[in-house]
C-alpha cells in the first residue's frame, strides 16, 4: 500500500511538471530546453496608415553549432544561446521570470541606432492570459502579455504605442507581435516552428 502510495504520488508530480496548463506558471528556459536544429520562423508586416509599407519579410531563427557549444542565428549574426538564457539583471525587464496571469511590471530600454540616433522605451506590462492561441505554425498554450507606453528618440520623435506579445513556453517564444506606435501598425506571426526528434 505505501508503495502504491509513493508511486501515484510520483505519477502526480511528473503530471504537474509536464503540464504547464495546470500551473500557469511559467520559468524562463535554460540551455537544456533548447535542441540543435530547433527552428523558427515568422513574417511581419509593418504597415502605415496611410497604406504605406515600411516592413514586410520573414524571419528565420535557428539553433545551430557555434564554438563548440550551441548558438541561434539572428539575422547574419549568431549568438550563444547562454546569452539569451542568462537572467536579466534588471529591474524594468523585458520578461518578468516567471510569466503567470495577473503579473504586472515596468518595462525600460534604452538603445542607440547605428547612425547614432538614441531612444526610450517605457511601458506598463501585464500578463492578461495563458491559454489557447492559433496562428499559422499552429495551436499553443501562451501567455497573452500587454505592454502600453511611450517611445521617443533623440531625432525629436514621440510616439504612445501598445504591443500585444503571444508567448508560448513550448516553443520558448513568441508565437505574434501586435504593435501599434503611432500611425504605424507592425505584426510578426509564427509560420514554423519545428524541433528535430
Amino acid at each position: 500500500m505505501k508503495n502504491q502510495i509513493l508511486i501515484l504520488l510520483a505519477v502526480l508530480i511528473l503530471s504537474a511538471c509536464n503540464d504547464k496548463t495546470k500551473s500557469g506558471i511559467t520559468q524562463q528556459p535554460t540551455l537544456a530546453d533548447y535542441t540543435l536544429g530547433e527552428k523558427w520562423v515568422w513574417k511581419y508586416k509593418g504597415v502605415t496608415t496611410e497604406g504605406e509599407v515600411r516592413s514586410d519579410g520573414i524571419d528565420t531563427r535557428e539553433i545551430v553549432t557555434f564554438n563548440e557549444d550551441l548558438g541561434i542565428t539572428i539575422g547574419m549574426d549568431t549568438i550563444p544561446v547562454t546569452e539569451i538564457v542568462k537572467p536579466e539583471e534588471s529591474e524594468t525587464p523585458k520578461y518578468d521570470w516567471p510569466l503567470e496571469v495577473g503579473k504586472k511590471w515596468k518595462y525600460e530600454n534604452n538603445w542607440t541606432s547605428q547612425d547614432g540616433t538614441t531612444g526610450n522605451q517605457s511601458q506598463n506590462a501585464e500578463v492578461l492570459s495563458y491559454q489557447e492561441e492559433t496562428v499559422e505554425a499552429g495551436t499553443f498554450m501562451a501567455y497573452t502579455i500587454k505592454y502600453t507606453g511611450k517611445t521617443t528618440n533623440s531625432r525629436g520623435y514621440s510616439a504612445n504605442e501598445t504591443e500585444v506579445w503571444l508567448y508560448a513556453p513550448a516553443v520558448k517564444n513568441f508565437i505574434k507581435l501586435t504593435q501599434n506606435q503611432g500611425d504605424f501598425r507592425y505584426v510578426e506571426e509564427l509560420i514554423e516552428y519545428s524541433k528535430p526528434k
